[in-house]
Formats: C-alpha cells, sequence, structure tokens
C-alpha cells in the first residue's frame, strides 16, 4: 500500500495534448506510483487504461510509448485538477493547500469539445477551482481508482461510453 508523510506536492507530469485533442480527462492528482513512472495512471490497480481502451474499441495499452500513441490517435488529451497540494500519499481525501493547474494552454492549442474528470476529487476540485477560469462545465466520470471498488470494470466501462461520441467526426 502507497503510504507517504502529509507533505507539499509539486505535480511533474506534463499535459498530454496535441492541436487534434478533442476531449482532455482530467485527474485530481497523480499517485505517487504515477509521479514515480512519470505518466499517468501508473498504478497498476487503476483502471483507467483498461476503460478508455474499452470504450474505443482499442487493444491492451501496456507501455507508456503505447499510451502516448493511443491517447495521440483517438485525439485525447489528459492533465489533472491540481498543480500542487499537500497530500497524504495518494489519498484524495487528504488533499488541501490546492494550488489548481492552468489548463489554458491546453484549451486556447486544442479543440476541446468536452472537459470530463476522472472521479468526485477531480470533478470538484474543477468546479472550485478551475471552471471559474474557464466558464467551461464538466462531465464527472465515476473514478477508475482501485479505491472505488463499488464500481465494476464493466459498470465503469458502460459508464465511460459517454466519451465515445466527443471523440467522433
Amino acid at each position: 500500500m502507497e503510504r507517504q508523510q502529509p507533505g507539499a506536492q509539486v505535480h511533474t507530469i506534463p499535459p498530454f495534448f496535441d492541436d487534434e485533442s478533442r476531449i482532455l480527462i482530467l485527474g485530481s492528482f497523480p499517485s505517487i506510483k504515477s509521479r514515480e513512472v512519470g505518466f499517468f495512471y501508473g498504478h497498476p490497480r487503476n483502471r483507467y487504461w483498461q476503460v478508455i481502451a474499452a470504450v474505443t474499441g482499442y487493444g491492451p495499452l501496456e507501455t507508456i510509448p503505447q499510451k502516448r500513441k493511443f491517447l495521440a490517435e483517438k485525439h485525447i488529451a489528459m492533465w489533472d485538477t491540481i498543480a500542487s497540494c499537500t497530500i497524504t500519499g495518494s489519498s484524495d481525501s487528504s488533499i488541501k493547500d490546492v494550488v489548481p493547474n492552468d489548463l489554458s494552454l491546453i484549451l486556447e492549442s486544442a479543440d476541446i469539445r468536452q472537459i470530463f474528470c476522472n472521479g468526485t476529487a477531480s470533478y470538484d476540485l474543477y468546479r472550485k477551482y478551475i471552471r471559474p477560469m474557464t466558464g467551461r462545465d464538466a462531465i464527472k466520470l465515476p473514478s477508475t481508482s482501485p479505491a472505488n471498488a463499488a464500481w465494476s470494470l464493466e459498470r465503469l466501462i458502460e459508464a465511460w461510453q459517454i466519451v465515445v461520441p466527443y471523440l467522433e467526426g
């Protein structure tokens, strides 16, 4: 289990996007494991990569280069709502002292049709800190975190189907 004393943490993973990105998927803040590997959803028990591959009809995504290629091909931008915060381990419920990320670089460079938040923490943080700056609503998706054990992989895949129409055309 990931454990770390509470402390100020700075987001070190750059946003992933290009000028063809159509949707932006935001997490809250990278887990310890994601910060270690230097890319989004790095914990092997997080179901994000399984879910997003399933809803887009893509094969397994195991390596960071495969994930980067997939995101570019499917026009998916990724980042997090928080630039820095105080956090204990990887627990969203422990987040304090939030400094939000500035999404303007992505929103001014890409034709983002919709912003999605992976989980309640990301959504609540987006609404509190970022929506006032962007003026854009986000859609809350159920968290792919292993902490969200109430949602089976099948239920997550069904709920996340909502992203598909924004990727088409």
